[in-house]
């Protein structure tokens, strides 16, 4: 009969060679021409065999697929074992099957009774396992853009027949197989905060994906790019939200509750060490921007990679997740009529307290002292002290 231990998997690619260990053991009377015979696929080619004692073995290569050892030729002696190992070239598999299949089968020239024949074919299988170890980078451009009324529509961009103010985004994620494998097929998933409330407009809206590999992105289109928010609040409100317009708002998917917007592209087969490239172009809305009343707004994409379910992804300390952040400045100038009727409400507010101040020294009697009476009496009294001061010289 005959024994092995393999691997719980083979990894595609990383495993150049394999050995298949291998016991034959004969209980009963000297065997005459006994026979190894190895069947196996010809994506794996013979290396060499190793004995453990110099026992009188030999391999041969009759096929491709097929190996014929010889065992203690011309006798195999009784109550003995012999202990070999067939060594295999695996760095030619292309992964198609899911296992790698051995077939061995003993044999000797000796009669043997057929309810012992059972111990003397095996059948070794190893699964065949797509090793990988995936990343993913990304970057946005621009990081940070300033926003407000008072930034010129010519630093955005206009659609056609569409009022809104749009500030473009592009953003370049790339899937990185470190092997050492092949990546089979790989699912990447972009998600971005879309609403600035939970049942606000939508403001990003997608131009244009492109995957440079084999791949593609399918996302949910915004049927409605330009949604410009009514003014339902107060001029006073408006003035009070320009001078409290102050913190940062963060924006993130993982914070519960938070309106998304998902890209999901699908990715193709991909090599070893090789890095396939995602670009995405969107537009947001900036005419949503400035109806809030934060001076920053942080918004958080995070993106995955998952890989097929072929694969297996094993690790090695490299992020499969990825969050780009990007903000948006307010230019924390106000409208042209929130400026005007600040001013007009200053100077009200300035003729109101002068109002409140005269009447306050009216109420203390400010105004109805008798100025002329005082300043005739501190005369006549300077009149008196030069008399004096002239009789006074004269004695």
């Amino acid at each position: 009969h005959d024994e092995t231990v393999l691997q719980p998997h083979l990894a595609l690619g990383g495993v150049k060679n394999i050995s298949l260990n291998l016991t034959i053991s004969n209980a009963g009377d000297d065997a005459y021409d006994t026979n190894i015979y190895l069947n196996f696929s010809r994506e794996v080619h013979y290396i060499n065999f190793l004995q453990r004692e110099e026992k009188g073995i030999s391999c041969e290569l009759v096929q491709l697929d097929f190996l014929k050892c010889s065992v203690g030729f011309p006798f195999m002696r009784a109550q003995t074992k012999y202990h070999l190992s067939v060594l295999f070239d695996t760095s030619h598999l292309s992964g198609e099957n899911e296992t790698l299949l051995f077939l061995v089968h003993a044999r000797s020239a000796n009669p043997e009774h057929e309810n012992k024949l059972h111990d003397n074919t095996l059948e070794l299988s190893i699964p065949l396992v797509h090793e990988v170890d995936t990343t993913l980078t990304g970057v946005v451009n621009p990081s940070s853009f300033v926003y407000g009324n008072s930034i010129e529509a010519s630093r955005f961009v206009q659609l056609e027949d569409l009022e809104c103010n749009f500030q473009p985004l592009n953003f370049t994620f790339q899937v990185i197989n470190n092997g050492p494998s092949r990546l089979l097929a790989s699912t990447v998933d972009i998600r971005l905060p879309n609403r600035l409330v939970a049942n606000g407009a939508d403001m990003f809206h997608i131009i244009d994906t492109q995957v440079k590999g084999r791949g593609n992105c399918t996302w949910q289109r915004n049927p409605t790019p330009c949604t410009i928010p009514q003014d339902k609040e107060s001029l006073f409100h408006t003035i009070f939200a320009f001078f409290t317009k102050s913190g940062r708002k963060v924006l993130d998917c993982d914070r519960p509750g938070r309106a998304c917007l998902t890209i999901s592209c699908s990715l193709g087969s991909q090599p070893k060490e090789e890095a396939m490239s995602i670009d995405v172009q969107m537009l947001l809305n900036t005419e949503i921007l400035t109806r809030d009343s934060s001076s920053v707004i942080q918004f958080v994409t995070r993106g995955h990679v998952q890989v097929d379910h072929r694969s297996l992804e094993v690790s090695s300390g490299l992020p499969e997740d990825i969050s780009l952040v990007f903000e948006a400045l307010h230019s924390q100038e106000p409208r042209g009529y929130v400026v005007g009727w600040i001013i007009a409400i200053s100077l009200l507010v300035g003729i109101l307290i002068f109002l409140l101040l005269a009447v306050l020294l009216w109420k203390m009697g400010f105004f109805r002292r008798r100025y002329r009476e005082i300043i005739e009496a501190e005369k006549n009294r300077n009149d008196s002290d030069e008399s004096w001061d002239w009789v006074q010289k004269s004695q």
